[in-house]
C-alpha cells in the first residue's frame, strides 16, 4: 500500500460520493446502519460490561458499513451479512479486529476519565447538568458551557484519526492493529486539508437539515409533528455520513501497482 495525498477539495468529493452512493441503495445502507445502532443500544443496556462491549464492536461495524458502501458503489445490493464482514475473513483477521476494538474501547474509557479529571480540576460545575435525565435547552447549554465535553472532543481527535482507516487496513490488507493505527494517523495528517473539508461539508449538511426542520416547524406553528420524524432523519443522515467513509479510505491509499502509475504525491 502507498499513501496517496489528495487535494483539499477532495473532501467535498467524498461528501458527494457518500450521498450519491447512499441514494443508490437507501434501504440497504439505512437498514444496515439501523441494525448497527440497534445492536449497540441492546449491548449498552447490559449491566457493567455492555457499554464496553458496544465500544469493542465499533471498528468492526465501521468496517462493515464501509464494505456495504463498496458494494453499493459497484451497483450491488449490500446484504445484512455485510455488516459482520470483519469476522468473515478468517480467524487471524477476526482476532486482529477484536484487538483493535479492545484498543478503541480502552482509549474511549481512558479519555472519559481524563476529560472528567481535567474538567474537575478546572472547577467545572456545569457538566452534571444532564444527569437528571431530562434534556432541556437549558441543560444542553449548561453542559456545553462546562469543560468536560470540550476536553473530551479535544482528546478524541487523535484517537479518531488513529482509528479512522485502521479497520479497513486490518481487514483488507492484513496490517497489524498497532501498525494500522500509525498508518491511519499518518494518512489523516497527510490529507488533513481534505479531511477538514470533508468534516466541514458534513457539518454544513447537518446544519442545512436543522435549518429546514426549523423553518418547517415555524410554518406549521408546532414542533410536535417534526419530533416524530426528527430522530429517523438524523439516523438516515448519520447512515449517509458512514457511507462516505469508504471513499476517504479508498482515495487515501493506493495499491502498489496502481500507485506506480499515478501522478500524485506519495509517502
Amino acid at each position: 500500500m502507498k499513501l496517496n495525498v489528495v487535494p483539499a477539495r477532495t473532501g467535498l468529493t467524498w461528501v458527494r460520493q457518500g450521498v450519491r452512493t447512499f441514494l443508490r441503495q437507501p434501504l440497504a445502507m439505512g437498514g444496515l446502519f439501523f441494525m448497527f445502532m440497534g445492536t449497540v443500544s441492546v449491548l449498552s443496556a447490559v449491566p457493567l460490561i455492555g457499554p464496553a462491549l458496544a465500544l469493542v464492536l465499533v471498528p468492526a461495524a465501521t468496517l462493515g458499513l464501509m464494505a456495504a458502501s463498496r458494494e453499493a458503489e459497484a451497483g450491488r445490493f449490500p446484504m445484512p451479512l455485510t455488516l459482520v464482514a470483519a469476522f468473515r475473513h478468517g480467524p487471524q483477521r477476526s482476532k486482529a479486529m477484536l484487538v483493535l476494538g479492545g484498543g478503541y474501547a480502552g482509549a474511549i474509557l481512558l479519555l472519559m476519565l481524563l476529560a472528567a479529571l481535567l474538567a474537575s480540576g478546572a472547577g467545572d460545575a456545569a457538566a452534571p447538568a444532564l444527569n437528571d435525565g431530562e434534556v432541556t435547552p437549558e441543560a444542553v447549554r449548561a453542559a456545553l458551557s462546562g469543560g468536560e465535553i470540550w476536553w473530551m472532543l479535544l482528546l478524541y481527535l487523535p484517537v479518531l484519526a488513529a482509528f479512522w482507516h485502521a479497520p479497513a487496513l486490518v481487514h483488507w490488507h492484513g496490517v497489524q492493529p498497532l501498525k494500522s493505527l500509525f498508518f491511519s494517523l499518518l494518512a489523516c495528517w497527510a490529507n488533513k486539508g481534505a479531511m477538514l473539508v470533508f468534516m466541514a461539508g458534513w457539518v454544513a449538511v447537518f446544519a442545512a437539515l436543522g435549518l429546514v426542520l426549523s423553518l418547517l416547524a415555524g410554518l406549521l406553528g408546532s414542533a410536535t409533528a417534526l419530533q416524530v420524524v426528527l430522530y429517523p432523519l438524523v439516523l438516515l443522515m448519520a447512515a449517509m455520513f458512514h457511507t462516505s467513509l469508504w471513499f476517504t479510505f479508498r482515495d487515501s491509499f493506493l495499491e502498489e501497482d496502481t500507485a506506480s502509475t499515478t501522478h500524485g504525491d506519495h509517502a
